[in-house]
């Protein structure tokens, strides 16, 4: 399950950079999306496992009702899901993979909590960094990709690809109890 907002307005920002990552999947797939209630919904199949993508309709603060809803749909317990979303309290290029923890002020993941009435569900944050002036947080995160970060872009998609292949194949393992790491390192 990726967080962001639908719409062409929010293309290309960095509060949808999960829509953009498993948008690239589905591409490298050659897989399509179908839109369903609640969402948008495409499958891929990797190493005899099935992905199902969810980039949710319901808006970034709304997500935890179709992230319930998709569960109950397709009958996922809770350990098989993965929330994918961007950080401002990361540094860009840093990937953070949890199987529990605050919302970190995140309001689609305040939501996913609330709607679940638990915070120990698994989540891959994207860090995009801080670089704004108070009072300018939504701006920043509706905003753009910097040219620096757009030449990155790529490299940092497939890294985290990876990652999210990882946890579908080995989500037990004790690797995934706390993992970060930068992208340039």
């Amino acid at each position: 399950v990726v967080l962001g907002n639908i719409g062409s307005d929010y293309e290309d920002s960095r509060h949808n950079v999960g829509f953009d990552v498993v948008d690239m999947m589905a591409k490298d797939a050659d897989v399509s999306w179908k839109q369903e209630t609640l969402g948008d919904i495409a499958e891929i199949k990797h190493k005899g496992r099935i992905l199902v993508l969810l980039k949710p309709s319901t808006f970034m603060n709304r997500s935890g009702k179709a992230l319930k809803y998709w569960m109950d749909k397709e009958n996922i317990p809770l350990e098989n899901i993965l929330v994918v979303t961007d950080d401002i309290n990361l540094e860009f290029g840093t990937l953070r993979l949890k199987t529990k923890g605050s919302n970190g002020g995140h309001n689609g993941l305040k939501d996913i909590q609330n709607v679940l009435q638990t915070a120990n569900y698994n989540r891959l944050r994207f860090g995009v960094g801080a670089d704004f002036g108070k009072g300018r947080q939504v701006e920043y995160v509706l905003g753009e990709w910097s040219e620096t970060e757009k030449n990155t872009l790529n490299e940092r998609y497939e890294k985290t690809t990876e990652l999210i292949q990882s946890f579908v194949l080995d989500k037990s393992s004790q690797l995934f109890l706390k993992l970060q790491f930068h992208l340039d390192q």
